[in-house]
């Protein structure tokens, strides 16, 4: 079974996060999988933040105290250095570098009407994305309005997928999901393979050190984020994987 390689917001130890320096970076390194997160502008532009403000990326005053992303047109969200002398890149300009799988992960519900906007006019990026989210509410509306887009819902922890009203098959029915992003806590290698025997792919998250990835393979999930691509690739190798 192929173990994937997923760059978490890039390959954000090398580059700002989220940033097309960082998306190079994966390029480079050859991840699977890009995980990378959307958000829209007070004027209609969607781009590619984590936060919903700049201020923990901001690498100077300028981009400090501005308030929530949502409020602020885009042309003042572009302004801003994150790093490096890197932007915010737009979604468009994230799809233009990058040709692996995007694992599109939505921040702000209200970027899903510019979502349905913006997929049909690039059915290729639609092709080589699936949608992700920590939000039912979000999965179910992208579901409704974007049902030929691969989607994946994303749990803290395996123990929050049962949680779920009905438990995680009924999360998984109710958001349309063709995968599941799990946290550790309560996923065993049991569980895994009853997802795989259900035709769900697991993937485990976060990887931040080799035991982190030990687990992962112990269990069987399919594969995983790091902030590190290019020293997963490494301990991958070393595990002769």
């Amino acid at each position: 079974m192929t173990f994937a390689i997923v760059g978490h917001r890039g390959a954000m130890a090398e580059a700002p996060e989220n940033t097309l320096a960082s998306y190079r970076v994966a390029e480079e390194v050859g991840v699977d999988e890009v995980e990378t997160d959307v958000r829209i502008s007070s004027d209609g532009q969607l781009f590619m933040l984590h936060d919903a403000t700049l201020d923990r990326v901001a690498a100077g005053p300028d981009g400090k105290g501005l308030g929530p992303v949502a409020e602020l047109p885009w042309s003042r969200i572009s302004s801003v250095d994150v790093g490096g002398g890197e932007r915010v890149p737009t979604l468009e300009q994230m799809y233009q570098a990058t040709t692996r799988l995007i694992q599109l992960e939505i921040k702000d519900l209200a970027a899903i009407d510019g979502l349905a906007d913006f997929f049909p006019r690039h059915p290729g990026y639609a092709r080589r994305t699936i949608l992700t989210g920590f939000s039912v509410e979000a999965m179910v509306a992208v579901a409704g309005k974007l049902p030929e887009i691969a989607r994946g819902i994303i749990v803290s922890s395996w123990t929050d997928a049962e949680a779920h009203p009905g438990g995680y098959r009924k999360l998984i029915e109710e958001t349309g999901s063709c995968r599941i992003h799990s946290g550790g806590e309560g996923l065993t290698a049991d569980v895994v393979r009853r997802l795989h025997d259900e035709g769900v792919p697991v993937h485990g998250w976060p990887t931040r050190d080799q035991d982190d990835l030990r687990h992962w393979l112990d269990l069987g999930v399919d594969g995983t984020t790091s902030d590190d691509p290019r020293t997963l690739r490494r301990w991958l190798a070393e595990a002769g994987r």
